[in-house]
């Protein structure tokens, strides 16, 4: 949770390695993890339709910043990016198995977490 009755929380005395540069985005993630599911909780909370509107567009922006950090990641720590890619790989595979399509599709309407009607 918030610790803004510190004031110099967030304050770096130094420039931060990739290594860990690395640690603090991981804990950005779980931060935006966080936030998604306190706003669905809310979302879903509620009947009024200008709130579920809102808090799930608060909510969808967040998925795009853990996309954001995560390519960022990406970016940082190519070894990082191998381990992604063969989690992705893993998955795929059993999608295979299963005879499941694999292939990314665009959204075309709601998207996971969009509970509009």
């Amino acid at each position: 949770m918030p610790s803004f009755a510190n004031p110099f929380a967030g304050n770096v005395d130094r420039k931060m390695s990739n290594a860990e540069l690395m640690q603090a985005l991981r804990l950005d993630i779980a931060g935006e993890l966080e936030a998604i599911y306190l706003y669905e909780s809310h979302y879903l909370a509620t009947d009024d339709p200008a709130a579920k509107k809102v808090l799930a567009d608060i909510r969808d922006e967040e998925k795009a910043h853990m996309g954001e950090l995560i390519t960022l990641m990406r970016y940082l720590d190519p070894k990082e990016t191998e381990l992604f890619l063969d989690g992705e790989g893993e998955v795929n595979e059993m999608l295979e198995d299963l005879r499941i399509d694999a292939t990314p599709k665009p959204a075309s309407g709601p998207t996971v977490g969009d509970l509009s009607e």
